[in-house]
């Protein structure tokens, strides 16, 4: 963890830690495809191709299946270097390919039976779910995922509460089960071969031990070993608050000024609610500090809690540190509330820093008045830009004004998703590379 005594290391040449663990997970999933796909041939070939077909789209959307479990297991190696929101996103694109993929078993095994019998597809179907073992739970399961699918659609996804579309996603977890099952008691490529059976037991085995570790051993440990509490709750101003959190040997949590937290505070009323937000104070080993703006009922009942109630927090999480650092000098970019992990990271940067804060108006521009304190103590440019947004402020045009050297810097960037889509736009015109480029959105509601 980082201190204030602390100096976090130089950025270093070479490949960057993302890289690195893209290129890992990439290379587990290549590396399985191709092991499925040899146990797939050895099993030998059914004389209808559809059932061909049927059976090779089944395997592969179970290894994604599996694959899927990793990407949401938390494991704390993958989202230093990736970001919890880059994960998260994959695992809702690799969602939709499994239930193509499913969907494409399901039909050409059907037709490809129905071509060998003198039954309809749908009296094939009917018929294969009482005679063959596990094809009443795998028709299950593939229920189970279009449900979720249909639900993880944007449109739909919009008019759900965090909490109602996080009940039915669990139901993902009985689909896995029923799946494997169905698998392992009729897939010819492991009925065939005790070695592609303990594979794939193998598989799985690790992708449900990294979700029960990831998801559930380490955050109990965690806050079993650190035991959290309020210590202060501090309006900023009429919309924000600070909570002030401590607890046991919080120097040895490995929390990074960037990072988030998914906080549940234990009161009868909202302990079932898990919110990210991030830490707006580098981490220095005695508290935590996250600072929160009035965006629904959650947020607002933050003001009101009470000194001394029990946290429970999952994390930390995010790739959004100085871990990515790949040049001497950064630039900084919050826009409203995205200030907290900015403000956080400049207390932790070394190097020249160049910050813009970008607001409506003065009164909302929250922290500002630690910000100048510590850009003065670290030699930092700080740059209030406030007003409507249009005409934009940040075009590129401006930010070539503001930061004339932008493009030999890294850039740390924070805000409501329009402004961030905005920036990044105008990076882009103004030739920073995307290695040089760092952001997170949030995959989960606030």
């Amino acid at each position: 963890m980082t201190t204030l005594q602390e100096r976090p290391a130089a950025p270093r040449p070479g490949v960057r830690p993302g890289v690195v663990g893209r290129t890992g997970l990439y290379a587990v999933l290549l590396a399985n495809a191709v092991v499925v796909t040899v146990f797939f041939v050895q099993a030998g070939f059914a004389s209808n191709t559809l059932i061909v077909l049927g059976r090779l789209a089944g395997l592969y959307g179970a290894l994604l299946m599996a694959f899927q479990l990793l990407l949401v297991a938390r494991l704390p190696w993958f989202d230093r270097r990736i970001g919890m929101d880059r994960l998260t996103s994959w695992h809702r694109w690799t969602g939709f390919s499994v239930l193509w993929l499913l969907l494409a078993h399901a039909v050409f095994i059907v037709f490809g039976y129905a071509r060998s019998s003198s039954l309809d597809p749908v009296n094939q179907l009917v018929d294969l779910a009482k005679t063959v073992e596990g094809v009443l739970r795998a028709i299950t399961a593939l229920a189970i995922i279009i449900v979720v699918g249909v639900v993880s659609a944007r449109s739909a996804r919009r008019r759900l509460a965090y909490e109602t579309w996080h009940f039915i996603h669990l139901y993902t977890y009985v689909a896995v089960v029923l799946a494997f099952t169905h698998q392992v008691a009729v897939g010819t490529t492991f009925t065939s071969s005790a070695v592609a059976k303990t594979y794939w037991y193998a598989v799985w085995g690790v992708a449900l031990a990294a979700v029960f570790t990831g998801r559930l051993v380490l955050p109990l440990w965690r806050n079993l070993r650190h035991r959290l509490r309020v210590t202060a709750v501090v309006p900023e101003n009429d919309d924000v608050v600070s909570v002030y959190v401590t607890g046991r040997d919080l120097d040895r949590l490995p929390a990074r000024a960037g990072q988030f937290f998914l906080w549940r505070f234990l009161t009868r009323d909202r302990w079932w609610q898990a919110n990210p937000f991030s830490l707006s104070a580098a981490p220095d080993g005695r508290t935590l500090r996250l600072t929160v703006k009035r965006a629904g009922d959650g947020s607002a009942a933050l003001r009101h809690l009470k000194v001394g109630t029990r946290v429970f927090a999952e994390g930390p999480y995010g790739a959004f540190t100085t871990l990515h650092r790949t040049r001497p000098d950064a630039l900084l970019i919050a826009g409203g509330v995205g200030v907290t992990p900015i403000r956080a990271l400049l207390e932790e940067l070394h190097g020249h820093a160049v910050v813009i804060y970008r607001v409506a108006t003065d009164q909302d521009a929250v922290l500002y008045d630690e910000l100048r304190e510590l850009a003065l103590a670290k030699g930092a440019e700080l740059h209030l830009v406030t007003g409507p947004p249009v005409p934009d402020r940040l075009a590129p045009e401006e930010l070539a004004r503001l930061v004339p050297d932008i493009a030999g810097r890294d850039v740390y960037l924070c805000g409501p998703p329009p402004m961030m889509s905005a920036v990044l736009g105008s990076l882009r015109e103004l030739g920073v590379p995307r290695t040089q480029t760092h952001f997170e959105r949030f995959s989960l509601a606030g």
